[in-house]
């Protein structure tokens, strides 16, 4: 329809003051074309005006604080979309063109751990010190951090190579003092609470099995289907809707998680 209507100006004619030419499509959108002299047709199409370069942070305070500052989109309704466990979106609404422009991207530090990988006593060690919330630090929740880290700390290594195995939990020996040994069971699963998310929440607890063998070298493994995933990303969301209140109220930020 549209270019049948250009033809036909085209065909008849055109003074200066005609060469623009508003119309609506099939689609009841308005649109608007430029003819020049020789008969050439020009959708004028609105300027958009998206960021060329997402601000990239790693904090969620930092992601508060340009929320709150305001000094770009001002007043503009925004969407905040909680991708994944490490990863939040600042975006606008969708333009003219179906585009979104996004705002800044927020992507978490967390440390690298190797999980369903069999490691030394002293690596383990260290990766279960640094890597993982402490016993003192997780409150009344399950945290077996500091059993396993006694069990690896103290197993005699030529025990460990004929240990108890049912399958589920593992028999070893350990030392308990200066020249005793203890036979203890390696509980299965354990409950562990890894850095995995943004510092500011709450890190989601999960289950991991424990397995053991000789060197002696141990390895955990995620046994919670990658549950703990869903929950980081619900805590995400609480947080930024705990300290967005006012800005959730008026309708400026939208949270989608």
């Amino acid at each position: 329809m549209i270019k049948d209507a250009l033809r036909f100006l085209i065909n008849g004619g055109i003074k200066p003051s005609e060469r623009f030419v508003d119309m609506v499509d099939g689609d009841g959108i308005e649109r608007h074309f430029a003819v020049d002299e020789s008969g050439q047709h020009r959708e004028i199409k609105p300027r958009i005006d998206r960021a060329e370069e997402t601000l990239n942070i790693n904090t969620l305070t930092g992601l508060l604080d340009y929320v709150h500052a305001n000094i770009e989109r001002i007043d503009h309704n925004l969407f905040l979309q909680v991708y994944d466990e490490k990863t939040v979106l600042l975006k606008g609404l969708l333009d003219s063109e179906g585009g979104r422009e996004t705002l800044v991207t927020a992507r978490a530090i967390v440390p690298q751990f190797n999980y369903e990988h069999f490691q030394g006593v002293e690596e383990l060690i260290v990766g279960l010190q640094s890597n993982f919330v402490s016993n003192e630090d997780s409150g009344d929740r399950p945290n077996d951090r500091g059993l396993i880290l006694k069990v690896i700390g103290n197993v005699k290594e030529e025990t460990v190579q004929n240990t108890g195995d049912d399958g589920i939990s593992q028999a070893v020996t350990i030392r308990s003092g200066l020249s005793s040994e203890d036979d203890v069971l390696v509980p299965n699963p354990v409950t562990l609470i890894p850095y995995r998310t943004f510092l500011e929440i709450e890190q989601p607890s999960s289950e991991f099995i424990f397995r053991m063998k000789g060197g002696p070298r141990a390895a955990i493994f995620e046994a919670d289907g990658g549950a703990w995933r869903n929950q980081a990303i619900i805590n995400v969301r609480d947080y930024l809707s705990e300290h967005l209140i006012e800005e959730i109220e008026n309708g400026r930020i939208t949270i989608i998680a």
